[in-house]
């Protein structure tokens, strides 16, 4: 069973991050943005409350641009060292990407999906069983239930 606070920060260390809240899900992403704003094939985003997060150390950079979806979006990264933090949406709804990365203590974070499989890279193969969309999903429900039947957190 995973513990609250989580806590992060960047590779540098100037800024640092806590989470006060459950997340919400766990899952790859594979759109361009993401390949784009890594360097890699993917991404895996932890979803988080908006108002569960908060910087403690450090003050962000922010970046805003247009996703695969078509939303606005903005990033906040570390100015010293260029890690990217989290993303979240313009204007809020609410919920922020975490980069998964990020955090302290990485051993619980295990994507129950995959969405944007249509842009993965065509080495990435995907674990039977898993939930996969091929763009942005209508519907998160079955990434959270997936998450939650992890019970990584107490409910």
């Amino acid at each position: 069973m995973v513990t609250l606070p989580l806590e992060g920060g960047c590779q540098c260390g100037a800024l640092r991050y806590r989470v006060s809240l459950a997340p919400v899900m766990v899952y790859n992403c594979h759109c361009t943005n993401c390949q784009k704003i890594g360097g890699g094939g993917f991404s895996t985003p932890v979803t988080i409350l908006e108002q569960g997060f908060s910087f403690v150390a450090g003050t962000p950079q922010k970046v805003e641009c247009t996703s695969d979806a078509g939303n606005r979006r903005f990033g906040w990264f570390c100015g010293a060292c260029g890690s990217r933090i989290a993303h979240g949406q313009t204007p809020s709804i609410g919920v922020l990407s975490l980069r998964g990365g990020t955090l302290d203590d990485t051993s619980w974070v295990e994507p129950v999906g995959d969405i944007w499989t249509r842009s993965a890279q065509p080495w990435v193969t995907f674990p039977p069983g898993r939930l996969t969309t091929e763009q942005q999903p209508a519907d998160y429900a079955p990434f959270v239930a997936a998450f939650q039947a992890q019970g990584r957190f107490a409910s």
